[in-house]
């Protein structure tokens, strides 16, 4: 009597399985949402590896450009560079986006973000002469970044931690494609 009670539970287990998987009817309604959020996940995605394909670049291209000597005014490896003119080729022959000239410009012309969200290629500024946004460089992670400081020195990358540089932080900056149009 036993066996025939297992049976028995067993086929209406399945058949009530089969039951609830058996609408077909449904599933295109379904599936519309469900793609829809694929579509859009893919495309989030797409552009975050951009971006991030972007950022990576920027740091190479910066970090390329360790060892040139500082100038005053300057805005080319060949000539040398200030900060400001460091920070506005790097950007110019990486992504095509011409900065600003001067580190106060281009804080005005970029977004304000809390340093907690620092990516690398995002801009990072310093008070560094007794007046706001004074000295620029590039954050490249880990706390770091790499900026053209003084006369008689050369590109280098410094640790944001360091005293000096804690002390006279000034903010972070993200470039919006928008800073193309700021000249």
């Amino acid at each position: 009597m036993l066996a025939p009670m297992r049976i028995s539970a067993l086929m209406f287990s399945f058949l009530l399985v089969s039951t609830v998987h058996a609408t077909p009817a449904e599933a295109p309604e379904d599936t519309g949402p469900f793609m829809m959020g694929k579509v859009v996940l893919s495309q989030i995605d797409q552009v975050r590896q951009t971006v991030t394909v972007k950022a990576s670049d920027l740091v190479t291209n910066a970090l390329g450009f360790l060892g040139v000597p500082y100038r005053r005014g300057g805005n080319s490896a060949e000539a040398g560079f200030d900060c400001s003119g460091f920070v506005r080729a790097t950007y110019e022959q990486t992504i095509g986006l011409i900065l600003p000239r001067r580190a106060e410009q281009q804080a005005a012309a970029t977004q304000r973000i809390d340093k907690s969200d620092l990516q690398p290629g995002d801009l990072v500024f310093f008070n560094t002469m007794r007046r706001a946004f004074s000295h620029v460089g590039i954050y490249i992670g880990e706390g770091k970044f790499v900026h053209s400081p003084k006369p008689g020195d050369e590109v280098r990358v410094d640790n944001m931690g360091q005293s000096y540089w804690s002390r006279r932080f000034d903010g972070a900056r993200r470039v919006l494609s928008s800073a193309n149009d700021n000249p």
